[in-house]
Parts: C-alpha cells; sequence; structure tokens
C-alpha cells in the first residue's frame, strides 16, 4: 500500500496545535538548585502508554514584571541540562531544559551504560521513545516514532513556560543544540508562537551531506516527505539565529545554508572560527544570548546583511548593525582546511562593511565581524564565481 505523505505531514502540523499546558508533576529525587526546579510534564502517548517529560525550569533571580522565556532542546547524548537553564537565567530569561528521550539527568552505574547510552542517563518510568539512530524508527506508526514525540514536547514546554505567570508569553524562544538544533528547525515551522529560533549546529537538507546522515537519509523517503526541515522553514518568520563552526563534521555550512536561506524571517548567522560541536561548546558563546535579548527589546536581531558581491577577486559584505564592530576577518577553504586573514573594515552609524581579496585557491568563504566579543557572520559562499557577478541576499526585515 502507498504511504500517504500527505497525511503524514498533517499529522506532524497538527501538533502545533498542543496550546494547551500540559499537567506538571514532582519530580522527587531530585535537588531544587536556587530557583532552578526539577519537574514531570505530561507528554503524549507512546504505545498507547501515557508518558511524561523530565525537565529543569528555572527564573532569573532578580527580576521586576513578566520576563522572556526560553525552551532549551540538548543533542544526542544528552539530557535537560541544569546548567544551561542557569546560563539563560543568568541573560534575564526564564528557561525550560527538556529531555527527549524519556531520560532524567541521573546516571546508571558505568558497568551498566549501553552502545545507544553511552553517557548513562536512567530513563524513567514514564518514559516515550528514545532515539533510535538517525529516523531508525521510521517504520514504525508516525505518532511512535522519536521525532514526533520530541516535536511534541517542545510545543508542550512552549505551552508549559508561556502559561506562568512570571513569563512574557509573547516573548518565548527556542534553542537546541545538534539534534536539538535539528528539532528548532522542525519545530520552528510548526509552533508559529516561539518568538526567536536558535538552532545551533542542527539543520536541515541532511540527506545531502556526504557523511552519516547522508548514508541513513538519501533514500529514506519518510524524512524528504515528512521529516525534512526545509518542508517547514518556509513558514518560519520568526527572527532565527544560526550559531555553528566552519569544520563541524555533522552539519557542513552548505546545508546549513540550505536552511536558513528556505525561512523567510530575519535572519543572523554566526560562524565562530574556532567553534567546536558540543553542548558547552554550543551554550558558551555569547551569541545566542545577545541575539535572543535583541529580539525580546526590539523585535528583531542586532544586525542584517544587505548584501554580499565579489568583483575581480574581492569580496565585500554590508551590514545593517545596532551594535558597535571592532574588527573584520575573511575566514576561506583552501585545500579542505579553514584558514583566516585580515579584512578591511569600514563603519558607519547603523552600518558595517567588510572588503578583503579572495586568496587563490580558496573554494568557499564568509566574513566574520567582531562586535565586542560577538561574532556576526556574512553568508557562505561558494568561489569563485564562474565569471565576475554581484550577489545581493538581503534577508527579510
Amino acid at each position: 500500500m502507498a504511504v500517504d505523505f500527505s497525511q503524514l505531514r498533517e499529522q506532524v502540523a497538527a501538533l502545533g496545535d498542543l496550546k494547551t499546558p500540559p499537567t506538571v508533576h514532582a519530580a522527587g529525587g531530585f535537588a531544587a538548585t536556587g530557583s532552578i526546579e526539577p519537574l514531570y510534564f505530561d507528554g503524549l502517548p507512546y504505545q498507547g502508554k501515557p508518558t511524561r517529560v523530565f525537565a529543569w525550569l528555572g527564573f532569573p533571580s532578580a527580576r521586576i514584571g513578566k520576563v522572556p522565556g526560553v525552551v532549551l532542546v540538548h543533542g544526542g547524548g544528552g539530557t535537560a541540562f541544569k546548567e544551561w537553564v542557569q546560563k539563560w537565567n543568568v541573560e534575564g530569561f526564564a528557561a525550560i531544559s527538556i529531555a527527549v528521550e524519556g531520560q532524567t539527568d541521573n546516571r546508571v552505574p558505568p558497568g551498566t551504560r549501553t552502545e545507544s547510552n553511552p553517557q548513562g542517563w536512567q530513563r524513567h518510568d514514564a518514559a516515550g521513545p528514545a532515539r533510535k539512530g538517525i529516523y531508525g524508527d521510521s517504520a514504525e506508526p508516525l505518532a511512535d516514532q522519536w521525532m514526533y514525540h520530541a516535536v511534541a514536547d517542545v510545543v508542550l514546554a512552549n505551552s508549559l513556560l508561556r502559561s506562568l505567570p512570571e513569563v512574557d508569553a509573547s516573548r518565548v524562544g527556542v534553542c537546541g543544540i545538534s539534534w536539538g538544533g535539528i528539532i528548532t528547525s522542525t519545530v520552528v515551522g510548526i509552533d508559529p508562537r516561539f518568538a526567536f529560533g536558535i538552532p545551533i549546529y542542527g539543520c536541515g537538507a541532511l540527506d545531502r551531506v556526504p557523511n552519516q546522515y547522508g548514508r541513513a537519509l538519501s533514500d529514506l523517503a519518510l524524512y524528504r516527505e515528512v521529516w525534512e526541515p526545509l518542508l517547514r522553514l518556509p513558514r518560519a518568520i520568526m527572527p532565527l539565529l544560526w550559531l555553528t563552526g566552519p569544520r563541524d563534521a555533522h552539519f557542513p555550512l552548505d546545508v546549513q545554508q540550505a536552511s536558513y536561506r528556505a525561512a523567510p524571517g530575519p535572519r543572523m548567522v554566526s560562524i565562530p572560527y574556532d567553534m567546536k560541536h558540543g553542548h558547552p561548546a554550543g551554550w558558551n558563546p555569547p551569541d545566542s544570548y545577545a541575539f535572543a535579548k535583541a529580539v525580546v527589546a526590539t523585535g528583531r536581531p542586532w544586525a542584517r546583511e544587505v548584501s554580499q558581491e565579489i568583483r575581480d577577486g574581492t569580496a565585500r559584505v554590508e551590514f545593517d548593525v545596532t551594535r558597535a564592530v571592532v574588527g573584520a576577518t575573511l575566514v576561506f577553504q583552501r585545500n579542505a582546511d579553514w584558514e583566516k586573514s585580515p579584512a578591511q573594515l569600514e563603519t558607519s552609524p547603523g552600518r558595517a562593511i567588510a572588503t578583503a581579496a579572495v586568496p587563490a585557491g580558496t573554494t568557499a568563504f564568509y566574513f566574520n565581524l567582531d562586535a565586542a566579543g560577538l561574532t556576526l557572520s556574512s553568508e557562505y559562499r561558494v568561489s569563485p564565481p564562474a565569471s565576475p557577478s554581484r550577489n545581493r541576499t538581503p534577508p527579510p526585515r
């Protein structure tokens, strides 16, 4: 029998209707830290049985009135991280970090850890599905697949967070790392209530990547027809920040570019030259916090790429900015490695322009602008073009 992919897409889209705050339950055996408390909330049924989601919920220690909020989604090998909540609380946000594989942040004894759970996170009695590789449960009914539950958990966490009296429901965003970035890239096109989205590393177009994702997904119709984030990113009109490193082995810059170009809303790109892959590596840079604070304060990111061009071997990029930019670098790929060299910087009130000669042998490049420790990146560009040309890429305001 032929699979009705359109019906499955409608079933996924309906997850955006989970607007009623889920029931919350106490999480015995976990100690609160200051204003950060453990909890469970009700998830969707899995294989006909009720489920709960473990989470840490925290608020800024000093606040006046309602505060903005963020839903935090871990990556592979992760869980609901209390320290990630703490970082957002320090920045003035309420935060809920959720465990999307039916686990807690307790660990099983080292001798009992398995290949599928090398970190040893302990699963709880009301757990939903764990992730099975890369969409490895695609033969299961859609409502029993891990990604279905992961997306539902994020929407439910949004509904919970925005229902709290301490939180401004109009200023709640979502941030995910690695697999959490894939989930974020998916959910921002399903739940339009999010004020902003920050996919860190993770993105769409993974069936074209020459790594483990491409091997798993190149022939998987369910990914292309149902779970591909590019199917939903055109509905994501909220501001998005795409944060990654140039050498990320899992999510190359070209597929990340395909993802951010699919979303019509305002965007920023941040590609710190030395950024590595991991949970602390993803949440330690200041860029996600500065982006979110700008959006909840003004409704838009603190920078916008206005145009980009290359003529006669010289690249140029122009940004609108609301922060002072103090330096510029050309980051370029040559002989399969990434290098960097200084770029010329011109600034005027609200505007920053970087130019640099593109070194011979360059196959791809982008600019990094330094805004007092924040990294503002231009769009990734393959080089050289077939002939001198102009490429203007103004993201929507």
